[in-house]
């Protein structure tokens, strides 16, 4: 017992009883590759999050290793990403100017209040939350959030001053209105860079495109002398290691930051679980969500003390880890390590990296976080799930970007319930084609059904939310027949208001002279009602094992004037019946 309370507490125990010479050889090649990737994209998502490019590349090297090391999968690889980063910009924005010491400030602030949200959540042990947000709505916030990622580096791409705040309509008004002011060396060294980024990526995948990519922007840059025609450069990143800097949190600022935190927070555990069991199904692993919220939260609240903002998993650099041979989580240590070793060397270098090419490199990173073959999947299969997509989506364009995430949360959970809510209630009959008489949907076959004993099957819960409409179809159903049998095959979950409906419908048929009959009851469903004792209710002599038994109890009891002028005779009974008589 003692001994397994440890391993929840350092999970890294576990799987550091399996690293191997070999192991360590295959994450430090994984490794390299993870630094070379998130370099530029560190880079990037600092910009995109509003704060200064170094702070990107903090992140990427503190918010891994933690969450390696606390978190319960082998190759998710944590650190900045491109929803989070907008996230930031667009809760911190209203409040700081970006770039400004009081924007860090209230970044480190949101940063440490989200991981601590995280980290209560795995505590608590509420991992499972996760399963209930549909994926239609991250799909819907990262669209969207790509658009508004894109829409805010076009005036870097275009070269000219955009004012009207952070509003999407706003913003592309002052685009379509400024286009005459277009500094055309701005926009050859934005186009050059994304051009060699996309054609790098096509010639080799396994090739570092967007690092290439702007070192070619930065040699376009250096040979027109791009500073004297108005062309911004980066500027020199310190060349130190992630600084110490406590977090800054006062009540104002708590109220201030609360929504978006939360928000952040629900956003990033969404990312993380998602991308940690899609690489899962892979790998053979499995994820613990829990362990994973506890390792989310802690990266978030270390990282905070030292300059990270928010991160969560990156699909590209997981996806990335696993294809490159990781074999533990020791594979984002070394990538960590590795970032920090290059920062003091490359620092310097970043004072010839001219800000339209880094707008070219994030509108192709905006452009690949849309996923357009899952869409294409959602708007072809599910109507309600199109709803929450496009609902998220636009909302995330047109409204502050954490009512976003709650809308389409909400919209998803009003779809859930409303299915749940409805179960599927399936007329049943034999089918003659099969030798032994499989029952199966009458309507869908165009079955006879008995005149006197309706048989249902009913597909989902019964409870409080789905009385209403189970009670609304048996009062139909009772409109016509005294003996109804209701098949349990596929009632997964019965609560005290349902067993209470089964027991006053048994009432009501017995009333009639008829009864109500239940087959193949779940254990969990049975155990409901023997507790509650609602089987005395309902008669025990009326609850059979299977359907064909019920039958065989029931046929007696029917009416036999009708039973021998019905021409249907669908069940055995009613041939052994006639052959009798």
């Amino acid at each position: 017992m003692k001994k397994n309370l440890i391993y929840q507490l350092f999970p890294f125990l576990v799987w550091g009883k399996s690293i191997t010479k070999q192991s360590l050889k295959s994450d430090l090649l994984a490794g390299i590759t993870g630094a070379v990737i998130v370099l530029p994209q560190g880079v990037a998502f600092a910009m995109i999050a509003g704060l200064p490019p170094v702070y990107g590349l903090y992140t990427a090297m503190v918010t891994p290793v933690v969450a390696a090391l606390f978190g319960s999968s082998r190759h998710l690889i944590s650190g900045p990403t491109t929803a989070i980063s907008i996230v930031i910009f667009a809760a911190i924005s209203q409040f700081a100017e970006p770039s400004s010491a009081d924007f860090v400030r209230l970044a480190l602030a949101l940063t440490f209040m989200a991981g601590l949200i995280q980290f209560v959540l795995g505590l608590s042990r509420l991992g499972t939350l996760i399963n209930f947000v549909s994926h239609s709505v991250v799909i819907g916030f990262t669209a969207g959030a790509a658009l508004l990622i894109a829409t805010s580096q076009l005036n870097h791409i275009f070269g000219f001053q955009i004012t009207g705040g952070t509003s999407f309509k706003d913003t592309w008004y002052m685009i379509g209105t400024h286009l005459g002011d277009i500094n055309i060396y701005v926009l050859l060294i934005a186009i050059t860079t994304l051009t060699t980024a996309i054609i790098i990526k096509k010639i080799s995948p396994m090739w570092p495109n967007l690092l290439i990519a702007m070192v070619a922007g930065s040699l376009l840059s250096y040979f027109i002398g791009s500073e004297a025609h108005g062309v911004m450069l980066v500027g020199e990143l310190p060349s130190h290691l992630p600084p110490f800097a406590v977090p800054v949190l006062n009540l104002s600022t708590i109220k201030e930051l609360a929504p978006n935190a939360f928000a952040i927070a629900l956003l990033g555990l969404i990312e993380a679980v998602a991308i940690a069991r899609s690489i899962g199904t892979r790998s053979g692993q499995r994820i613990d969500g829990n362990q994973e919220f506890i390792g989310q939260g802690l990266s978030n609240m270390v990282g905070s003390f030292f300059s990270c903002y928010a991160g969560s998993g990156s699909f590209t650099r997981s996806g990335v880890n696993y294809q490159a041979g990781a074999k533990t989580p020791m594979a984002a240590i070394f990538a960590a390590f590795i970032l920090m070793a290059s920062l003091l060397f490359i620092a310097p270098l970043t004072a010839y990296l001219p800000i339209p090419a880094m707008g070219g490199i994030i509108l192709l990173v905006a452009y690949n976080i849309i996923d357009f073959h899952y869409i294409r999947q959602i708007l072809r299969a599910s109507k309600r799930e199109t709803s929450v997509l496009l609902i998220t989506f636009f909302s995330t364009i047109f409204l502050d970007l954490e009512y976003a995430i709650y809308l389409g949360v909400i919209f998803s959970l009003i779809f859930y319930l409303q299915r749940t809510s409805r179960p599927s209630i399936v007329a049943m009959a034999p089918d003659p084609k099969h030798l032994r008489r499989k029952f199966t949907n009458a309507k869908r076959e165009h079955l006879q059904e008995c005149p006197q004993l309706k048989i249902l099957r009913i597909d989902g819960s019964i409870f409080f939310g789905s009385v209403d409409h189970i009670a609304g179809r048996l009062a139909e159903e009772k409109l016509v027949y005294r003996h109804i049998l209701i098949v349990c095959s596929g009632v997964n979950l019965l609560d005290v208001a349902g067993a209470e409906l089964l027991a006053n419908e048994a009432i009501s048929l017995r009333a009639k002279g008829g009864a109500l009959y239940l087959s193949s009851l779940t254990i969990s469903v049975k155990n409901v009602l023997e507790k509650g004792g609602y089987i005395d209710e309902i008669g025990e002599e009326n609850i059979f094992p299977y359907k064909e038994k019920a039958i065989e109890k029931i046929f007696p009891q029917l009416v036999k004037s009708i039973c021998e002028s019905c021409e249907f005779r669908i069940f055995n009974e009613c041939k052994r019946e006639t052959s009798v008589n």
